[in-house]
């Protein structure tokens, strides 16, 4: 059995409980490691989240909650501990997560026969900011594929051409960097065409090849010094094995660095510029929903906004009279 290394699940003295509940938090970290596979660092994450939420309530209570307490709590008491977080000035994200991680908690114990409470369900989860796209500019975009494909002096250079082949297919189709490191090598687009994706949730779809797209692609595969069936990963480390996504995100960073791009240059960034940039050019907005995968279109409209900016900045330096 491989053992996962990574930070402990909270110790029980964290937890500000009566013991009935504290035997019962010892069972949900356990369930959360062996059961539901959580990494050690999301354990340890849930479990600070509900020790702060213990520690509101033997304020709020006057006392060291119990499994009785849990239950008899009203959504006001749920409301209150979010006003808590607020007032502490933590932020909206952070208390949406909390949130998310006591709903887990209640559902294990009901599960579990150990309490239940139905008051949680009506607690609206807090609305997070709409938050914006960070793409490249399509000037930073093409300088971050040509600064790969040059970068042979300080890689192996079938390295670098399977560096450019991933970051091509991010940006030159739209892909997520778990498709594009999910490929097999059958299905490699090496020619022009079109090439069918597993997204999210398993769903297919199919995007475009642009020949600069395979032949990236195919230039990798020529170069590459491991054997590669057509069942198995397309892309490889240096090492033979699957490449991990952690080295195409370091290879951006690098990429950063050398090319002064700004912090939100990331590989994911390159998926967002491919969207951008198709809306700028007058793609339509249900099309390129297909083309990302997207399953509802507000999803997508989000380059909308991105769009209205780059708009009203060209205005601004255009009109006569906005000067």
């Amino acid at each position: 059995m491989i053992e996962r290394s990574g930070p402990a699940p909270v110790p029980l003295a964290a937890f500000p409980a009566a013991a009935d509940l504290l035997d019962a938090v010892t069972l949900w970290q356990a369930w959360l490691a062996h059961e539901r596979r959580a990494s050690p660092h999301t354990v340890a994450a849930y479990g600070r989240d509900l020790a702060g939420f213990f520690d509101f309530l033997r304020d709020h209570l006057g006392g060291l909650p119990d499994l009785a307490a849990l239950g008899a709590l009203t959504a006001a008491d749920f409301r209150a501990w979010l006003a808590r977080r607020a007032a502490d000035a933590l932020m909206r994200s952070s208390s949406a997560r909390a949130l998310s991680v006591l709903r887990g908690f209640f559902r294990f114990l009901d599960r579990r026969g150990l309490t239940k409470n139905a008051a949680l369900a009506a607690v609206r989860t807090p609305k997070l900011p709409r938050s914006v796209p960070k793409p490249l500019s399509e000037v930073d975009a093409d300088a971050a594929l040509e600064a790969a494909d040059k970068d042979e002096a300080t890689l192996e250079p079938w390295i670098a051409r399977r560096d450019v082949a991933v970051l091509t297919l991010l940006y030159g189709c739209g892909l997520r960097i778990s498709e594009a490191l999910g490929l097999s090598r059958g299905e490699a687009p090496l020619t022009p065409g079109t090439l069918t994706v597993t997204g999210k949730g398993g769903k297919t779809r199919q995007v475009p090849v642009l020949p600069a797209v395979a032949d990236a692609v195919a230039a990798y595969v020529a170069a590459c010094p491991w054997r590669l069936p057509p069942e198995e990963a397309l892309f490889r480390g240096a090492r033979g094995g699957p490449l991990h996504p952690r080295l195409v995100q370091r290879r951006m960073e690098s990429l950063r660095q050398q090319l002064l791009l700004p912090e939100t240059a990331t590989p994911h960034a390159l998926r967002h510029s491919f969207a951008t940039h198709l809306l700028a050019g007058g793609g339509d907005l249900r099309a390129i929903q297909e083309l990302l995968g997207h399953a509802s279109l507000t999803t997508t409209q989000r380059y909308t906004a991105l769009d209205a900016e780059r708009l009203l900045a060209v205005y601004d330096k255009a009109h006569p009279r906005a000067r």
